[in-house]
């Protein structure tokens, strides 16, 4: 099968490697000129661990190809994948889908009205209702086509954690394909079959479905890691222990153990962003979504709480240097989106002598941008924390999970150490002679 695939950032990067991984041709259109050429000369734009090698044998096996401009035509192309950005529009709450119709307007023009239909498939997330505006601006831009018989719409949402990208395209849990064409369905069964023998779920839904789907999803993950803040947040006033209480309830399998573990509040390319959207999805329609609303409420303020309970924990930070373990805004990912660090360093900076900064992947995008002015970077974990007053774990990086401990000790000016991923145990920290302050685990007095 031959594939399309519009955009060559993260997902549509991600999707064209795996796709080409599992037989298929695949050309990633991007209208940036120098990611293209930097794909062409083997340079990936962005960091996802395997990525790198996976584009690089599907090159060279000349199923994976890069290009700044679409097919002359569809007359060979299965289906044509939408992958473009879909960021919120500064300042609202709306999702912004310029890129998206820009990307149909490219695809309309290269239809043609005598071949079979071609199928344009959704993968960026989108709001409800998206994936039927594209037929309305695909008839506004070619009068002369028709759906069904030019083209057929579907919507498949990603599911990609950052970091564990390839892993979830090639074990997903599932695969939600929204259409209501027997063609395009035949056509995504296909593009899917080679999960079959892992026996993935692959489930068919209405269009209207697979888009809610996405945005739901997102949400009620968002709304596990808040609630879990939360529980931690009691458990510091009475003195109970978060992780314990994480595994208590989290056994149970209406449940589950993941994303009950606490820390300074979520952050990345995907929750902060449809949670927002789904809010707004709910009051287009006059239907609030209270629940969602307060996660992003507390999310807000679970960061500038960080931001106390380190000033707490240090005492006046006018004279004090504090390092900074890690600033992206989960491991493994050089994303630095709506990342805690953003509301987290910025405050430090304005409150203490110094803030100094170590992030394996992370420190590139982050020296471009306006939170990170005025910050001190280091080359790694020891030369980021010496002479400070206190180590503050930001971004849970496997190199900061088995430090030398006594080492830490010694050049720290301050054996203090606040980890906001619960990394350690405390009693390591004790037997080292470190003081410790975690997120959820004892008694801290108020």
């Amino acid at each position: 099968m031959n594939i399309v695939i519009i955009g060559a950032g993260y997902v549509g990067l991600v999707s064209g490697a795996c796709f080409s991984e599992f037989g298929f041709n695949v050309m990633c259109v991007d209208h940036n000129d120098n990611r293209i050429e930097d794909l062409n000369m083997g340079k990936i734009p962005i960091y996802e661990p395997g990525l790198d090698k996976l584009v690089e044998k599907n090159v060279l096996a000349k199923r994976l190809k890069f290009s700044v401009k679409l097919p002359e035509n569809f007359r060979n192309i299965d289906a044509v994948f939408i992958a473009v950005g879909t960021p919120s529009i500064l300042g609202k709450r709306k999702v912004e889908l310029s890129y998206v119709f820009d990307a149909v307007k490219d695809i309309a023009k290269n239809i043609n009205v005598d071949d079979n239909p071609i199928l344009i498939v959704t993968k960026s997330t989108v709001p409800v209702g998206t994936s039927r505006k594209i037929e309305e601006v695909i008839q506004d831009f070619r009068p002369d086509l028709k759906p069904v018989k030019n083209f057929n719409i579907a919507s498949n949402p990603e599911f990609l954690r950052e970091g564990s990208a390839i892993e979830d395209f090639m074990r997903p849990d599932r695969v939600i394909c929204g259409t209501e064409s027997d063609s395009a369905r035949t056509i995504l069964q296909e593009l899917y079959r080679p999960l079959n023998l892992r026996e993935t779920p692959i489930i068919f839904t209405s269009i209207e479905t697979a888009e809610l789907i996405k945005y739901a999803s997102n949400s009620f993950l968002a709304t596990k890691i808040t609630f879990i803040n939360e529980i931690a947040d009691i458990c510091e006033k009475i003195g109970a222990d978060v992780q314990q209480v994480a595994k208590g309830i989290g056994l149970d399998k209406r449940i589950g153990l993941k994303y009950l573990h606490p820390g300074p509040g979520f952050g990345g390319s995907c929750f902060p962003k449809d949670t927002r959207a789904l809010v707004e999805i709910g009051k287009q329609i006059k239907t609030r979504i209270r629940i969602v609303e307060s996660v992003i409420l507390s999310n807000e303020e679970r960061k500038l709480n960080m931001v106390k309970k380190i000033q707490k924990s240090v005492g006046d930070l006018s004279k004090k240097n504090i390092a900074i373990l890690g600033i992206t805004f989960k491991p493994n990912t050089d994303d630095m989106r709506d990342s805690p660090s953003l509301v987290i360093v910025p405050e430090l900076v304005r409150l203490c002598n110094n803030v100094k900064i170590y992030d394996p992947v992370g420190m590139e995008n982050a020296r471009k941008m306006e939170q990170f002015k005025n910050v001190s970077w280091c080359t790694d974990t020891f030369a980021c924390i010496r002479g400070t007053d206190a180590m503050v774990i930001i971004t849970e990086w496997n190199e900061f999970r088995a430090l030398d401990l006594n080492k830490v000790k010694s050049v720290l000016k301050n054996p203090l150490v606040i980890d906001l991923r619960n990394i350690y145990r405390e009693e390591q920290m004790k037997s080292a002679g470190i003081r410790y302050i975690s997120i959820g685990r004892g008694k801290i007095e108020s």
